[in-house]
This record gives C-alpha cells, structure tokens and sequence, in this order.
C-alpha cells in the first residue's frame, strides 16, 4: 500500500511539472503586474515544503524579517501574501478591505460552512452580509451582550467558590481548567440553554477537539488540485466528514430541543432560541435557514471556547511573572470594589488597568496569531504592489503585536502604555487587530471580551495570586500548543490565597 501510494505520488507530480512546463505562459510575468517581494519556492510547490504548520505564524514572522512585512509567496498552486506590519496592515485593510473581503474555498473551512452560507467561511456574497447584519443587530449586540450578565455572573460565582474550597484546603489551583471550564459554561448557557454538565462533557469536548484538528489539517486539494485523490487515499476527507455529521448530529439535536415546546425556560432568550425565531418571522428583514443557523452556531462553538480561555490564562501568566503588574492590576481592583464581595459589570468601567491588561495580552498572545485567511475577489495595490485577484491573504496578528515601528519594547509586557492611550482592539488602530478589522472582523468580539473581563477582574479580586513553593518568574513556562489559538501548552497551576477584605 505504501509502496503504491509513493508511486501514484511521484507520477502524479511528474504530470504536473510536465504540464506545467508545455502550457505555462510566456508572458505570465508581465501579467501579474509588479509583484511584493518575498523567498524563492521550489518549482510546482513553492515553499510549502519549509512551511512549518505546527506554528506557522512564527515562520512567518520570521521570514518577515528578511523578505519585509509584505511578502509574497506561492503555497503550491496557490498564490499568498502575508501582511506583518500595522502600516501595511492600514494600506490593505482602510484601502483595499472590499478588494480582500473573499475566503479562500480551504476544503477544512468550506466544509464546515454549510454550503457557504455562514459568516466566517462563506464568499463575500448577499448571504453573507446579510448573516453579518443578523449578528451584530441580533445575536452579539451591545445590549443582547448585556443580557447575558447573570449567566457570567453566576458561573464566574461558581468558578470562584470551587477554586475557595481549594485555597482553603491548600491545593494548588489549576487556573488553566478552572478557566476552560468557566468559558464552557457560559458559552453553553449563553449559546444553547444548556448548562455544559447536561450536554455530555466528554462528547462535547472530543467533538472539539476532533473539529480543530480537522479545520486545521493539511489537504493536497487546497494546493495541489491534480492530488485531491490523496485526501481521500490518505482518509483526511473521512475523516472531516465523519467530524461534520458528528457536529451535524449535535446541531440537530439542540435545534430540536429548542423546537419541543416544553423545552426548559433557560432556552428562552438564548442565541439559538434568536436565531430561530428570526427564521419564524416572516417580517424580518434578514431572511435565514436551518443552513445559516448551524454555520453560526459552528462559529460560537469552535470561535468562542478556545479563544476567551486562551486570554484569561495567558493574562494571569503574564501577570505571575511580572509581579508588579500583577500588584498594581489587584490594588486597582480592590480600591474600586471595596468589600462588596464580587466584582460587577459597572465596575469594570472603573478599571483601566485591568482594561489595559487585557489590550496588552490580546497584543502579545493574540487568539489567532495567524489570521483566518482572506482571498482578493478583485485586483488591488498595496504599497505600490499588484495583487491579483484570487490571492489568499493572511494578517499575522502576532508580528503585528511586536511591530518595533508600532510599539515601543515590543516584546515587553508593559499594560501602562495603554493608559492614557485611544488605541483599543476594535478594528480602527491597525497595530492591533486581535479579531481582525472592517468587513471580516469578528462580530462576537463584545460577547467574547465581556466574560473574559468579568473573569480576569474576579481572579484578580479574589485571590492573592502566588508561585508554588520554590518557583520563580522565570521558572514559568511559555511553551504554546500548536492550534489555530496558540494554548498555553502547561498548565498555569497557582497558589490562590482568598484575599480578605476590609
């Protein structure tokens, strides 16, 4: 089998070079026009064989440092620029945001998009905008947000009282889990009408896990069209679609659930129980089916989770090694709330420090370090460069964040320098752009940034915060998991003494 496999590989690569040779057009130079710079590929590959895909944005980022922040490259069939620079991040996304407003039709994308019809991997088409304008007026708006509170309320509640029981025990806090299982909680509550321990935490984590693994995997089809057999050789396509009908399954289910007309009062109000109705009303002005339905709720599910863990736990290592910050983020806090014993909404207002904390993470550990990839629908210039249409484009949000023309020490974790700033994650400053900018930006960042603020306050007020025993600063670990959002590969493990007000 092996033996065969290498064979029909080697043939069918010898078929491309050859065809590539008779038909390649002698003037196809002169007709992309003036192109960025950027490394050598090989011929038919380009640099896919040096590309690392366990952490591709640092290969980029890398590769930056040489070729410039606007680098053109050729992943096998497919032609690519990488954007690492806030300044070309302006020039392409203030001027030219039409013009890259396309997705790239990625086989582990386009398969979980329901035909296109969702907001995250679909063209840029009449459905998708229309999908946009339901999530930000609907689904994720400022006061949708809001009515959210007494779910992050309660499980943020419920996350500090089981991490009391192991202070008071003197247990070593696991803030990694604890975290994980907080943003679980609240997005299946918020999301579905669920709480997480009625859906099945087992199935509902494999599921995840095994959808992240999917999306992210390399596929011959993207790159290389004449070897879309070897995806279905090697069972990567098998494989996906086992993991589609299992989400599908999953989807059906909770649709169901939301249809039964005994169905708990928790789903009342829930961003499905939304979505459904807006589909019943025939006088709405976005017009959706079960299709689009299941396509955002796959963008809840895998968009939610990982990215608000993610912050939270890296906000709390960068905090643990730099004792400083940490102090001054806990003696905010506890001046602003007093002894009221919980740290609200309202009062989050009050606390630019703890703002700042978060701005200078989403800087240094952005969610998606590597952009979901954007294609050019048109041609456009950026930079005094031809890009041609059809052009997969990626923003490193992670050599952003560390752009030395931007930031002053970069690669310092320093939140002051958000204080007394405008500069905010929104989309408008182009030095960060966490959850992207203009007609690709997340539309659930409010919901996202509401529970992770909630929940960095409460650590922050609750506890004194304390390295184990015989461990110091530069004993904590960095290492990431390799992923689309870049985990803390170990655990942040803590001593959390209960802070006793006055």
């Amino acid at each position: 089998m092996n033996t065969m496999f290498f064979l029909l590989l080697v043939l069918s690569f010898s078929l491309i070079i050859l065809f590539n040779l008779i038909f390649k057009p002698k003037n196809s130079k002169k007709s992309t026009g003036r192109l960025p710079p950027g490394p050598k590929g090989l011929p038919l590959i380009g640099i896919l064989h040096q590309l690392d895909p366990t952490y591709p944005h640092l290969y980029l980022y890398n590769l930056a440092k040489k070729h410039g922040p606007l680098m053109w490259m050729k992943f096998g069939s497919r032609n690519v620029i990488a954007i690492s620079s806030a300044r070309v991040a302006m020039l392409a996304l203030k001027h030219n945001d039409l013009a890259m407003a396309g997705r790239p039709a990625l086989i582990g994308f386009k398969k979980y998009s329901y035909d296109g019809k969702d907001i995250t991997f679909a063209s840029y088409n009449e459905t998708w905008r229309e999908m946009r304008k339901m999530s930000l007026i609907h689904l994720f708006s400022v006061k949708q947000v809001v009515s959210f509170l007494p779910i992050r309320k309660e499980e943020v509640s419920r996350m500090i009282e089981e991490m009391t029981k192991k202070s008071d025990s003197s247990e070593l806090i696991n803030v990694s889990v604890a975290v994980f299982f907080l943003i679980n909680r609240i997005i299946c509550r918020a999301g579905f009408g669920k709480k997480y321990d009625e859906m099945g935490k087992r199935r509902f984590d494999e599921v995840f896990e095994e959808t992240q693994v999917a999306i992210t995997a390399f596929y011959f089809g993207d790159y290389f069209p004449f070897l879309g057999w070897i995806d279905k050789f090697n069972g990567a396509l098998s494989r996906l679609d086992n993991n589609v009908k299992e989400l599908d399954d999953f989807y059906r289910e909770l649709i169901d659930d939301h249809l039964d007309p005994n169905r708990p009062e928790s789903m009342n109000g829930d961003i499905l129980d939304l979505m459904i109705k807006l589909k019943q009303d025939q006088a709405a002005s976005v017009h959706i089916d079960w299709d689009n339905i299941k396509g955002i709720l796959m963008n809840v599910f895998v968009a939610g989770t990982d990215t608000s863990t993610s912050l939270i736990v890296w906000a709390m290592t960068a905090l643990i090694k730099k004792p400083q910050a940490m102090k001054k983020a806990q003696e905010e806090v506890w001046n602003v709330v007093g002894n009221k014993g919980f740290v609200d909404d309202d009062d989050i207002q009050n606390l630019p420090y703890l703002k700042a904390v978060i701005k200078e993470t989403l800087r240094m550990f952005p969610p998606t370090p590597l952009s979901v990839p954007r294609e050019t629908i048109q041609h456009c210039t950026i930079d005094g460069y031809d890009i041609p249409p059809k052009t997969m484009v990626y923003f490193n949000t992670h050599a952003i964040g560390l752009d030395p023309e931007y930031w002053e020490n970069p690669t310092e974790f320093m939140p002051d320098r958000f204080l007394n700033s405008t500069i905010d994650y929104k989309g408008h400053d182009y030095g960060l752009i966490p959850f992207g900018s203009g007609r690709r930006g997340c539309p659930g960042m409010n919901f996202g940034v509401a529970g992770v603020e909630l929940a960095l306050a409460n650590l922050l007020y609750s506890f004194e915060w304390k390295l184990p025993d015989g461990m110091k600063e530069q004993d904590v670990d960095m290492e990431v998991s390799p992923g689309i959002t870049p985990r803390k590969k170990n655990d942040l493990c803590l001593v959390g003494k209960r802070y006793k007000y006055n």
